[in-house]
């Protein structure tokens, strides 16, 4: 496996935790896992030099974090 899909694979498990999370109400935790996912995926759209994946994912992180600060 390469290191691209490890990234990959633990940031959309993150993600999924983040849904968990936020579908049980479980405040700031959801967000903390919504940040640590979009981070890693971040990180893979600069290994596969995707920019369309950095550029939503700095939109989801722009976003959430606008959301929580403004809740």
């Amino acid at each position: 496996m390469k290191p691209v899909d490890i990234v990959k694979w633990i940031a959309t498990v993150i993600q999924l935790i983040g849904y968990g999370l936020t579908g049980l109400n479980i405040v700031p935790w959801n967000i903390a896992a919504f940040v640590i996912g979009i981070f890693l995926w971040f990180i893979v759209g600069v290994m596969w030099k995707d920019r369309a994946i950095m550029v939503v994912h700095i939109g989801a992180f722009i976003a959430i974090i606008g959301g929580y600060l403004g809740s």
